[in-house]
């Protein structure tokens, strides 16, 4: 080692062994900082449709099982954690998205310590920089959802598994799969290889090295060859793999103890399982999967720079190395920046395959969150691949960077969820001043409404509204249901209609019937009747709308006549409904 190299080592000692507290520190005050105006908005969308009622009931009652919503038997190492920092803290927005913040901050140190081991400590500040910025991890990070939660210690039961960590691996998978069912997916796709590594021995061939072999190496090669150590011992690996499921299974019976269900109820069972074990939803859902994982909301960007990055030679090790390389990398004798161990790679493409190949046979809604624990692996894959392949790829990493944050902002051209980016808040303002506008004009109103806004108005704990309001609900905006509820509209007094799927406007999929079939179908898709148009088929007159960025609300005041133009037999004269929805 030259003596300029080792000085900059010594004065750069503290970002390669800096403390995980001090790690911890410094990426927790950075997310609070981000995410500073956003931590006493409402609750939005499945917040308030069932994980805060959930926490909530556990806070008040103790009760695992919640009563104020139908279970989803999701397990509740989430819902005690809010209802932990409720009773110490006191219950408010405030507390609960600062309790999620903590989940996210420790999230990625446990991305970080992964891709740290994996690569070095470049790779990880990227790698974590860029998983922090990506528009649905930053927007889930302040949300009291349950997948962020088991994304994150799904990082730390990798650490783990590359470390060799037997009992950290069980412990570590365990608390994910208490977290959310799913993250029972990452253990088994592991535990598949270590039973195929039993079975096919010859299937070490494929570059899965034993630590032991590497110590034969000298010392000079331990440290690198350590994280290739991967399935060196089948057997003894296997066990810890396999108690999660068994926690998972003792969950499930609890649960059946006291519901009689396993799953949830039916109606989840049903859109969740039953009713996507179609061959064709499959394909189409597959589609999706690889879109979210790879090229949503900017993700081709990292994906593409990759691809183009493979073309390049790699980089010589001694230019831009320096203090920041990995002890793997300053111990290799090889003249080139080293990439991450092909075991090591095998292993995030295994747990990636898993999330892509299950969450399409899997799951009603086709949400890009149930995707978080795969995604973080393929951006320090694809970080790890640019600082291999380009000599100035920090400025890679800063553009990518760039185009996230653009997408915090900005809708793309497609069909989105809005829990993916800020488009979450402009929801909640949205329907908060909507709802606010109802509860002071219409104090003793009837609404007709839909869900979440339903429970929004019924639930003013959920930060909405101070005092309940009396709900008629109906299941969505769509032509049929407004006809429907036409025909009872002496039960209502008010109605509260808003957009509950972000419309990107026409695009070349949207033009084709075929597709919106298929969505139909397969993925619950309805358009939503515009408020003009719902307003003249209710016999009512619009008295507040607003809208912003493809959503919109509007409060509908129900006129009490005796005789109203029957709007049911003649929707297709109603000026103001589309051609496409008659």
């Amino acid at each position: 080692m030259t003596k300029e190299r080792s000085v900059k080592i010594r004065g750069n000692a503290w970002l390669i062994g800096a403390h995980p507290a001090v790690t911890f520190a410094i990426i927790l005050i950075a997310i609070f900082l981000l995410h500073a105006p956003l931590l006493q908005l409402p609750y939005f969308w499945d917040e308030a449709g069932y994980y805060v009622p959930a926490a909530r009931d556990l806070l008040l009652s103790g009760s695992l099982i919640p009563h104020s919503t139908v279970s989803n038997a999701h397990p509740p190492l989430v819902l005690a954690w809010l209802a932990l920092w409720w009773r110490v803290a006191g219950y408010a927005p405030l507390v609960t998205r600062s309790a999620m913040l903590v989940v996210a901050a420790f999230s990625l140190l446990g991305l970080f310590r992964l891709a740290e081991r994996a690569a070095n400590t470049e790779v990880a500040v990227a790698s974590v920089l860029c998983t922090a910025l990506y528009p649905v991890f930053f927007a889930q990070s302040s949300l009291a959802h349950v997948d962020l939660a088991a994304a994150g210690l799904t990082f730390w039961a990798l650490y783990a598994y590359v470390e060799e960590r037997p009992v950290a691996v069980a412990v570590w998978f365990s608390l994910a799969a208490l977290a959310k069912e799913t993250a029972i997916l990452a253990p088994m796709a592991l535990a598949a290889g270590e039973l195929l590594r039993l079975v096919v021995p010859r299937f070490v061939d494929l570059g899965w090295r034993s630590a032991s072999s590497a110590a034969k190496e000298g010392p000079a090669k331990v440290a690198a060859s350590a994280a290739e150590g991967l399935l060196s011992r089948p057997t003894c690996r296997l066990l810890p793999l396999l108690l999660p499921l068994l926690l998972l299974t003792l969950w499930y019976t609890y649960h059946y103890a006291r519901t009689g269900y396993v799953l949830g109820n039916p109606e989840f069972f049903r859109y969740n399982v039953a009713a996507t074990l179609d061959p064709l939803r499959f394909l189409l859902a597959l589609a999706l999967r690889l879109w979210q994982t790879f090229g949503y909301l900017h993700l081709w960007m990292l994906t593409l720079a990759m691809l183009l990055a493979m073309l390049l030679p790699p980089v010589p090790d001694h230019v831009g190395t320096g203090a920041f390389a990995g002890p793997a990398e300053r111990s290799s004798a090889a003249n080139v920046r080293q990439r991450i161990p092909i075991p090591v790679q095998l292993v995030f493409l295994v747990v990636v395959a898993a999330y892509v190949i299950a969450m399409a046979l899997i799951g009603g809604a086709v949400l890009a969150r149930y995707m978080l624990p795969a995604v973080p692996l393929i951006i320090i894959l694809a970080v790890s691949k640019l600082r291999r392949r380009l000599r100035y790829w920090p400025a890679a990493v800063v553009a990518i960077g760039l185009a996230f944050i653009a997408a915090w902002f900005w809708n793309p051209p497609y069909g989105f969820s809005p829990e993916d980016n800020l488009a979450y808040r402009d929801y909640i303002l949205l329907h908060q001043n909507a709802e606010r506008f109802l509860e002071a004009r219409y104090p003793m109103a009837r609404a007709l409404t839909a869900w979440p806004a339903s429970d929004e108005l019924t639930r003013p704990w959920l930060g909405y509204t101070t005092r309940p309001v009396q709900v008629v609900r109906i299941e969505d905006f769509s032509l049929e249901e407004i006809l429907s509820a036409a025909d009872f509209r002496s039960h209502f007094d008010v109605a509260l209609v808003f957009s509950t799927k972000y419309d990107p406007g026409p695009t070349l999929l949207s033009r084709s019937q075929r597709w919106i079939e298929l969505k139909r179908r397969f993925f619950g898709f309805h358009r939503d009747l515009p408020p003009a148009a719902t307003a003249q088929i209710l016999g009512g007159r619009i008295v507040y709308s607003a809208e912003h960025k493809g959503q919109w609300i509007a409060v509908i005041e129900i006129e009490k006549e005796e005789e109203i133009l029957n709007a049911k037999h003649n929707a297709h004269a109603i000026p103001g409904i589309p051609a496409f929805v008659q």
